[in-house]
């Protein structure tokens, strides 16, 4: 095995492989070909996918692949209006499931109305897992794509789009197609504020601390967003997330998560 760390020639030879090269250069693609994704490309995304690790041979998770566009419809006003959704070759709902869960315990004279949290904490997780390992699946035969969060906004009008039966909600999707047009790479905070060695807070390589690393990344992403013609505050990123979390966001998600048989209070 070589040793990637390893000095050559006086020098650390970079650590690097075409999975990492591929997400350092990853970058969400919502423009598509008019170009279709079959069937056996979608399965063998989702085959690679499953491999992904989950909390004790669980599997909590199912993905529903949406292409019919009356379902695609009804998912658009759902997740804001956001047009890939149904402009996208295919759809991936990612679903957190407990039924696999539920009939295992029933089998065994059980149920899970007292034992949801973790259950539902497992489920979301190992969801979570799975639709990463997708993404980069699909991006290693050429495809692009973008998550899609705002499914949540409506727990219980998704479910009903996507026929969901209790125990199951669906915690993203995901579009996928072949890129028309791939936008500018987002900067990310810089990695020295995001890694802690041994204990939190120690972080020797972080000029200024915590407090100036957020200022340096809030002028970073407001000089990226003024290159592409994109309307930002001088306080980027802090101004933003400020707006975006101030208030309570998504105040029936709670209720609309236990009504699905997810208890997370």
């Amino acid at each position: 095995m070589q040793d990637h760390d390893a000095p050559q020639n006086g020098r650390t030879k970079p650590v690097t492989s075409e999975t990492i090269e591929a997400l350092l250069g990853r970058v969400s693609v919502r423009d598509y070909e008019d170009r279709p994704v079959g069937d056996a490309t979608v399965d063998a995304v989702l085959a690679a996918a499953f491999r992904a690790p989950t909390s004790s041979n669980i599997q909590a998770y199912s993905v529903v692949i949406v292409r019919d566009p009356a379902v695609r419809a009804k998912l658009v006003p759902i997740t804001g209006n956001q047009r890939w959704v149904g402009d996208a070759p295919v759809f991936l709902a990612f679903c957190a499931d407990l039924t696999r869960i539920e009939e295992a315990a029933r089998r065994n004279g059980h149920d899970l109305n007292n034992n949801n949290f973790e259950a539902g904490l497992v489920a979301s997780v190992d969801a979570a897992l799975v639709g990463m390992a997708a993404y980069i699946a699909a991006e290693s035969i050429g495809l692009r794509g973008v998550m899609i969060g705002a499914v949540r906004n409506d727990i219980i009008a998704t479910a009903e789009a996507l026929a969901l039966p209790p125990r199951v909600y669906c915690l993203f999707g995901m579009c996928l197609g072949w890129a028309e047009t791939r936008p500018e790479q987002k900067p990310r905070m810089e990695y020295e504020a995001m890694v802690h060695y041994d204990r939190y807070g120690n972080q020797p390589a972080l000029e200024g601390g915590p407090s100036a690393a957020l200022d340096r990344y809030d002028r970073t992403l407001a000089a990226h967003y003024e290159a592409i013609g994109k309307p930002t505050a001088p306080d980027s990123w802090t101004h933003d997330i400020d707006k975006k979390f101030h208030a309570r966001l998504r105040d029936q998600l709670r209720a609309q998560l236990k009504q699905r048989g997810f208890d997370f209070a």
